[in-house]
């Protein structure tokens, strides 16, 4: 069993490189480590490219190449560290290609799908949040823009608690173009806005689609002027709004309640 003890070495350096969405875009793949996310990952169906461990998990590694036929990569404690991205690396970790972001909308058959949609979304952990809630109740995909946080950036792993490999991703390059496909399908939309009608007593026929907007500006103006349906979630307290994730969990609750 080789075991790769320089920090120099190329496939440490290209492993470490993963971290960069613009690198792991580019190359066309996802890292994903530790052993929940792993597992995860394998049992969502995802077959890696590359298995890599510490030498204290070379048999598990060795184990997951054998039945996935991939590379297995084994590297000395010093040179994992290097290649994870937690500041407590749990010495398993695996490559495997970045699901296609680019597929087109599907309905299904009884025409009852929601689908969340995402406008320039920055914090991953509230982006993994909402996936996970797309997929406990669900919805067809979540809809994002290009603006978004990558939905394959480790800590998005992390905090979808394997929901990211169950649930379509769609990326689009703005927010008017997803609209515009939404509406191309004959799915009205919904805007989550401050002004809007009382969320409880809107009740939109399906598919329907709802649009949550970034964390600090929510939607923009010209966002939800395209929108069918303006809602907003009554508050009797003082808080001003909510956060982005929980807007987009009560109101995916209310909606699958429709169904």
């Amino acid at each position: 069993m080789e075991v790769i003890t320089s920090k120099d070495n190329s496939k440490v350096k290209y492993l470490a490189s993963l971290h960069d969405s613009r690198t792991s875009r580019r190359e066309g793949v996802v890292l994903v480590e530790g052993v929940r996310s792993c597992s995860d990952a394998l049992d969502g169906g995802v077959t890696p490219v590359k298995v890599i461990a510490d030498e204290a998990h070379a048999s598990w590694a060795q184990d997951v190449s054998s039945r996935c036929s991939c590379e297995c990569i084994i590297l000395s404690e010093a040179c994992f560290k290097k290649v994870s991205g937690t500041m407590n690396p749990q010495g398993v970790a695996l490559v495997a290609a970045r699901p296609d972001s680019s597929h087109g909308i599907e309905l299904r058959e009884d025409g009852k799908d929601i689908f969340m949609c995402l406008e320039d979304i920055q914090d991953p952990g509230n982006l993994g949040t909402m996936i996970r809630i797309a997929d406990a109740f669900d919805f067809g995909a979540v809809l994002v823009t290009k603006n978004t946080a990558d939905a394959y950036n480790d800590k998005v792993i992390r905090s979808s608690m394997g929901s990211i490999w169950r649930i379509p991703v769609i990326e689009f390059n703005d927010a008017d173009e997803m609209i515009k496909a939404l509406h191309g399908k004959g799915i009205k939309v919904i805007a989550a806005e401050l002004n809007g009608e009382d969320l409880k007593q809107v009740k939109p026929a399906l598919p329907v689609a709802y649009m949550i907007g970034n964390e600090g500006a929510g939607l923009k103006k010209e966002t939800i002027d395209a929108c069918d349906i303006k809602v907003r979630i009554n508050m009797q307290g003082r808080a001003e709004s909510l956060n982005a994730a929980s807007a987009a969990s009560i109101i995916g609750y209310i909606l699958q309640e429709l169904r």
